[in-house]
C-alpha cells in the first residue's frame, strides 16, 4: 500500500474552487498553502477552500526566495501573511486549528535557516507528522527536525509552460520514476509520501484539470490519501 497526503501550493487562484470540488469529490483531504498577495487578488476563491474543508497553511506574502532576504524580512514575510490568513479564516467563519508553514521553492533561508526555524517554533506552527518517512535523504536533510512542511515527491507540473519542453508526459515519468534524482520513488511499495502540486492558472490553460489527471493516476495506482496529522 501506498499513503499520501497531498499538499497544494499558491492559492489562491482561479481554479482554486475547482480544485477544492474534485478532492472533496474524491474525499481526499489536503493541506493548501497561501501566498497573501495573489490571495488577495483571488479572496473570494480562497474563502471557498476554507469553507469547504480544506487547511490553509501560510506559503509567505511575496513568494520570496528567504535566502535572498534577511531574517527580519522573513519574519515580515511570514506575520504579513499570517494577518491575511487570519483576516481570511474569520471572513469564511472557519477556525483555525493547525498553523503550518511552506517555504516558497522550499528555500529554507540558508545562513538564516536555524534562526528561522526557532522563530516557526517559538510563533506556536504546526510540524505535520513525518514519523513514517523512512527516507535517508529525510533525515540527512533535517527535515525530520523542522517545523515547516517540505515535501517527498514533487510533481514539478508548474514546468508545464509555453515553450518550456516539458509536458504532460514528462510528469506521468516522475510519477513512474523508480530512481529519481530528488526525493522518493512515488509509486514504490509500503512507502508514505507528503506531495506537492500547485494551484496555477497557467498550468491550468496549458493541460485542462491536470490536477485530476495526475490523481487520478495515483489512484490507479492504489494510492491511498491519508488525513493531515500534526506532531506540535
Amino acid at each position: 500500500m501506498i499513503r499520501a497526503l497531498l499538499t497544494i501550493d499558491d492559492v489562491s487562484s482561479n481554479n482554486t474552487p475547482a480544485i477544492v470540488d474534485y478532492l472533496n469529490g474524491k474525499n481526499i483531504p489536503a493541506i493548501m498553502f497561501m501566498v497573501g498577495q495573489w490571495a488577495e487578488n483571488h479572496p473570494a476563491e480562497l474563502i471557498y477552500a476554507l469553507q469547504h474543508g480544506m487547511i490553509v497553511g501560510n506559503h509567505s506574502y511575496t513568494h520570496p526566495h528567504f535566502s535572498e532576504i534577511s531574517f527580519e524580512e522573513c519574519k515580515k514575510e511570514i506575520e504579513k501573511n499570517e494577518e491575511v490568513l487570519n483576516k481570511f479564516y474569520e471572513e469564511a467563519g472557519v477556525e483555525r486549528k493547525y498553523r503550518p508553514f511552506r517555504f516558497p521553492y522550499g528555500d529554507k533561508g540558508g545562513d538564516n535557516k536555524a534562526l528561522i526555524q526557532e522563530y516557526l517554533s517559538g510563533q506556536g506552527f504546526n510540524k505535520v507528522d513525518d514519523t513514517k518517512f523512512g527516507y535517508p535523504f529525510w533525515t540527512e536533510e533535517g527535515h525530520n527536525k523542522d517545523i515547516d512542511t517540505f515535501w517527498t515527491f514533487d510533481f514539478a507540473e508548474y514546468n508545464i509552460r509555453p515553450g518550456s519542453g516539458f509536458g504532460l508526459e514528462d510528469v506521468m515519468k516522475r510519477i513512474y520514476d523508480k530512481e529519481p534524482g530528488t526525493g522518493a520513488p512515488l509509486l514504490a511499495d509500503g512507502s508514505c509520501h507528503l506531495l506537492l502540486l500547485h494551484a496555477h492558472d497557467e498550468t491550468e490553460a496549458m493541460v485542462p484539470e491536470y490536477y485530476k489527471i495526475f490523481i487520478e493516476e495515483l489512484l490507479k495506482n492504489g494510492v491511498e490519501f491519508v488525513k493531515p496529522e500534526f506532531i506540535s
